[in-house]
């Protein structure tokens, strides 16, 4: 195993060293106990306690290992550096500077990340995307924000799972809600809950007018079995109905699909994402005790500060982010200022530095 160095290279202090964020020594130790426990006979005696230790166990790794790849790859490329500068070798020169480069914007990434601490911020997520007023323009920008959250995630290697769709009229979506499956994934995106607005040349007008259209996000923490989430059944109102959706003459004569209702909150959840109305209603479960979990996590940071699509009007004065496609192409966020003129790369997925700067202005906070 490497022995970490702090005199080692400047950009590799400016990721281990900063602040004091990361006790790699302490880390380690900490990992080492976690081995002996995990091998202990008596580890299954109690199951909650086994898997939080195996979770605990398996984020510390996965920190550790990425801070140790980092480590190798800055020495490595300064090493290819220095060969290169020795022999008068411009092209591993240049190869060298750009990965050292691309290491730097990686060590400020991963600096982000080492703050990813809040309660449920290393779980999956639920994303939910619903159109705002305007018909068959905010339909249609509904589902070009579902596909920008999906192109980010499969670019990081995330699972995503579809939980439930509402189409358009005549094109996109009025709602839709998946799962995404990933490391830390509620602690990038949780931020992005709030209105999004777009404008552009409408593709369905005639005229060819620029037109505006929102839509709203709303992202929540998937929770395991290990987290007590309290309501009562009296509360809850469940409904049956068939799916709206493709997937076969069987899902769209049955009423399998399931949605819930938690009639003190107002929190509406549904699935119908598989034939048989038996795991859309688990699922459909799941999802309320992730909703209403998100809910408690949000009223102790502050409750004027939460941003629900149920109290928030989808239009004017509202939004988090302009997409502007027309008659120039600028990206912003109204929270951090942070912008982006390659619009239409950020609708494919590039969404990091939007996602970077709201994490950095939140804990600034």
């Amino acid at each position: 195993m490497l022995k970490l160095n702090k005199s080692l290279n400047p950009l590799l202090n400016r990721f281990l060293y900063y602040g004091g964020i990361f006790d790699f020594d302490s880390a380690q130790k900490k990992l080492n106990e976690l081995n002996l426990q995990v091998e202990s006979p008596s580890l299954w005696d109690n199951q909650s306690k086994a898997q939080a230790l195996l979770k605990e166990r398996e984020s510390l790794k996965a920190s550790i290992d990425r801070i140790l790849n980092f480590e190798q790859s800055v020495i490595d490329n300064t090493d290819f550096l220095a060969l290169g500068e020795e022999e008068g070798d411009d092209i591993l020169i240049l190869e060298s500077e750009e990965a050292l480069i691309a290491l730097k914007k990686e060590a400020a990434r991963l600096q982000l990340e080492t703050l990813l601490s809040g309660e449920a911020d290393e779980n999956y997520c639920f994303l939910e995307i619903n159109a705002g007023a305007g018909g068959t323009e905010a339909q249609d920008w509904a589902e070009m924000l579902s596909r920008m959250y999906m192109r980010w995630g499969e670019k990081r290697g995330f699972k995503l799972e579809l939980m439930d769709e509402n189409p358009g009229d005549e094109a996109g979506i009025k709602s839709i809600t998946m799962q995404i499956k990933g490391y830390q994934a509620y602690g990038w995106l949780k931020n992005e809950s709030g209105v999004h607005r777009l404008v552009r040349i409408s593709p369905f007008d005639s005229n060819a007018r620029r037109h505006t259209s929102f839509a709203s996000v709303w992202v929540y923490p998937v929770v395991d079995e290990n987290i007590e989430v309290a309501y009562e059944e009296k509360d809850l109102r469940i409904d049956t109905y068939r799916a709206s959706g493709a997937g076969g003459q069987h899902v769209n004569k049955t009423e399998s699909a399931i949605r819930i209702t938690h009639i003190p909150t107002n929190i509406v959840v549904q699935c119908q994402n598989d034939r048989s109305q038996h795991k859309n209603r688990a699922q459909a479960y799941k999802m309320l005790k992730a909703r209403l979990y998100e809910r408690e996590l949000r009223l102790r940071e502050e409750v004027h500060n939460a941003q629900s699509a149920n109290k928030t009007d989808i239009g004017w004065g509202h939004q988090i982010r302009s997409y502007v496609l027309q008659p120039y192409q600028l990206v912003k966020d109204t929270r951090t200022g942070a912008e982006k003129g390659n619009a239409h790369g950020v609708l494919d997925g590039d969404i990091d530095e939007f996602l970077e700067a709201a994490l950095a202005h939140k804990l600034a906070d």
